[in-house]
């Protein structure tokens, strides 16, 4: 019989946010036959603070596990102040590790950091980039469970010629960097009048009117569809020909999993976990965090170089093998026995 879970993290797509990790990775769990239970989809950060509470009190001797979703940013006290309560009740929790910028968030507060990790019945590490930072901390035990995806709900297409149509598919933040993209539109219908981009997801800080004004003032007609849903954006990828990725921090982007698994070529700043997931010139090519003149210089690559272009979406689709459930889901159970 498999496990009872409370699964704590922000299930916030009903309110326009970008599904996570709690809503996809939930779904696949009850499929296996695991009893979830959630919280929070409580917009207010205070209301979904005391819901997360609540619920850990609540079922605490209804759940085997806790599985909290841990991020760097200020969701990070959700994790903190939940972690503890666990303690105190002596519950098992284990953090799900996000974002590429948690190694910094240990050296901000390494106390809060050993309080959480330290004592958690086991830590979830869905890179090698943070399992490799974790484990030098010392933070056992721990274990690397990749970001998942349903590799038969992503129909490849093989491209064979390569036109300047970017998609770009994150949520408008600033740690993102989706400026960097509207400047290497910029750059790149210099030579190629007309090309395209697109970019895909809702704003989360105000970022994206930002980055609509600056389209303007530079006349740049870019087309920004908002929050899609994963079928929809799936079904628009078939009309772009290169996947961007900009951002100043990262960890394992499903995004760029699920790029790979489309048939996009990959063109991604090298930062955090990227390094670690792909590999320069044999999986995606890869420039410097913010280098834009090197970024436009890839994407020409690419259109320009039909053999390099298949042979980055060949190795990526042999890499993207290694993160379909059928296979990730071993490891899970592995952990929730």
């Amino acid at each position: 019989m498999k496990s009872n879970l409370l699964y704590i993290g922000n299930k916030l797509s009903k309110h326009g946010y970008t599904v996570t990790s709690i809503e996809t990775l939930g779904v696949l769990l009850e499929k296996e036959g695991y009893q979830l239970v959630y919280a929070s989809s409580k917009k207010s950060k205070t209301i979904r603070m005391f819901d997360m509470i609540w619920a850990t009190i609540k079922y605490r001797n209804k759940v085997d596990y806790v599985l909290i979703d841990t991020y760097s940013t200020k969701n990070f006290w959700y994790a903190f102040f939940v972690s503890q309560l666990c303690r105190i009740l002596k519950m098992k929790y284990l953090p799900k590790l996000h974002g590429g910028d948690l190694p910094n968030r240990i050296l901000r507060s390494p106390k809060m950091c050993d309080m959480i990790f330290k004592n958690a019945y086991g830590n979830v590490a869905p890179s090698l980039y943070l399992l490799e930072a974790f484990s030098n901390r010392g933070y056992a035990p721990i274990q690397y469970i990749p970001n998942t995806i349903e590799l038969k709900n992503y129909p490849f297409k093989l491209r064979e010629n390569t036109a300047p149509k970017l998609l770009w598919v994150r949520s408008f933040t600033s740690i993102y960097n989706p400026e960097m993209a509207i400047m290497v539109f910029q750059e790149l219908k210099k030579e190629y009048p007309q090309a395209e981009l697109c970019m895909v997801g809702p704003d989360k800080d105000g970022t994206l009117l930002k980055i609509k004004a600056l389209a303007k003032k530079k006349r740049l007609d870019v087309k920004f569809t908002g929050k899609l849903s994963k079928q929809e954006w799936i079904k628009l990828s078939e009309g772009y020909d290169v996947f961007i990725n900009t951002t100043h921090f990262d960890n394992t982007p499903v995004s760029v999993i699920e790029a790979m698994a489309l048939g996009l070529p990959i063109v991604s700043t090298n930062v955090g976990g990227i390094t670690y997931l792909l590999e320069n010139n044999k999986t995606a090519l890869l420039v410097n965090d913010n280098d834009m003149q090197g970024m436009t210089m890839a994407i020409k690559k690419i259109i320009q170089n039909r053999d390099l272009k298949q042979h980055l979406v060949k190795n990526a689709q042999h890499l993207v093998q290694e993160f379909d459930w059928d296979k990730v889901k071993n490891k899970w159970d592995e952990v929730l026995k």
